[in-house]
């Protein structure tokens, strides 16, 4: 009896999409600059100057200026005065980021139906199909950013390609306004090229372990058999063999089912020293992660909720430019928001900590190489 290696045949592309990922520019800093023209050319950094907090508080995002500096989201305050101590800091004006995101999304809807917010700064939209005519995305994707510039005066970066997963990419790679275009018969080189680290899911462990495999690109991970990779990787496994063929088929969705991912805890005895305060909201944190890590979600929002003593409940929340899901990014977060709102004299009886504005994980941003546009699609 001859036993033989089952074949199973390769998954097929589905590339009959034209999406585009619309990310706007360093948005909350650029809406910033252009209400301050005086401060064009300067390095402008969201956040409170570590001077009024002790020394306290985390970068919401900062323009191209501040970045040659070094600085970046989700750094400390401090840090980022460290490096950029002329840089222009701004708490930010979360009511009026939200009215010019409107304004976006109205330049959007006048394209296409068929739009997926991901955040205030970006989304998905779906024009394989769409309102003006266009036969091609690339050029509608130009129309789109110079619309987007007369209507809110603020430059976006775009993404072209037949997949939400690859028009993501691409709608990081030249920034500012930029427009990157992966047609499909480019696609497949374009991911065999890519660093193993650079796919998602492939941590800094996996990849230790993918090393030690041989595996180092696109193009090795490509050469693996999908059983091989399930079997060493599971779930991951599977859907890494899709996405390096290109393979996405997750839809454009109009109406995300908005879901949050949270963690309290009521307190018998009120806490009443800062050491307690933290302890406890560590151990929130990494609660939520290993919740967040479950669910397979990361989240751009993360809200902080305290009860006093005397049942006085406050919120606040701080919606970042980039999701996280790591519990010392989540506690770093929530540490600044204590620092804003906690009163510890009041004593404190309950404590939770809310990751919102979630996405699946395969939206995780990844830098690309270089690639130059195409207009074929």
């Amino acid at each position: 009896m001859k036993i033989g290696v089952v074949q199973f045949d390769e998954p097929i592309r589905d590339t009959s999409r034209k999406i585009i990922h619309v990310d706007m520019d360093a948005f909350f800093a650029s809406v910033e600059e252009r209400e301050h023209p005086e401060l064009k050319g300067q390095p402008i950094i969201i956040a409170k100057h570590p001077r009024l907090t002790s020394g306290k508080g985390v970068v919401s995002t900062a323009n191209y200026v501040a970045r040659t500096y070094g600085v970046h989201s989700a750094m400390s305050a401090q840090k980022a005065f460290e490096l950029c101590p002329d840089g222009v800091f701004i708490q930010g004006n979360y009511e009026l980021y939200r009215e010019v995101s409107e304004k976006v999304r109205a330049v959007f809807k006048r394209y296409t139906d068929i739009i997926e917010p991901l955040s205030l700064d970006e989304a998905y939209l779906d024009v394989t199909e769409n309102k003006q005519g266009f036969k091609s995305a690339t050029h509608m994707a130009y129309a789109i950013q110079k619309e987007v510039w007369e209507s809110v005066r603020l430059t976006c970066s775009a993404g072209v390609s037949y997949n939400k997963f690859i028009a993501k990419l691409a709608s990081d790679y030249k920034k500012p306004a930029g427009v990157t275009v992966i047609p499909p018969d480019q696609a497949l080189l374009f991911l065999k090229e890519l660093p193993i680290e650079k796919f998602y899911g492939v941590g800094k462990k996996t990849v230790e372990r993918m090393h030690e495999l041989k595996i180092f690109t696109g193009e090795d991970l490509y050469q693996k058999d999908e059983m091989e990779l399930i079997h060493l990787f599971g779930k991951m496994g599977y859907s890494l063999y899709r996405k390096v063929r290109g393979i996405d088929d997750s839809p454009v969705r109009t109406s995300r089912e908005r879901k949050s991912v949270g963690r309290e805890n009521t307190y018998e005895k009120n806490l009443t020293t800062e050491n307690e305060i933290m302890a406890e909201l560590r151990f929130l944190a990494k609660k939520v992660e290993r919740s967040l890590l479950k669910e397979q979600k990361h989240g751009k929002t993360v809200v902080l909720k305290i009860r006093y003593s005397n049942f006085e409940t406050v919120t606040k929340r701080i919606t970042l430019p980039n999701s996280i899901k790591d519990a010392e990014e989540i506690f770093f977060q929530i540490q600044s928001l204590w620092d804003d709102i906690g009163e510890l004299q009041k004593g404190i009886r309950l404590l939770g900590i809310t990751v919102t504005t979630l996405d699946p994980l395969t939206f995780e941003n990844i830098v690309l190489p270089l690639w130059e546009n195409d207009i074929r699609m």
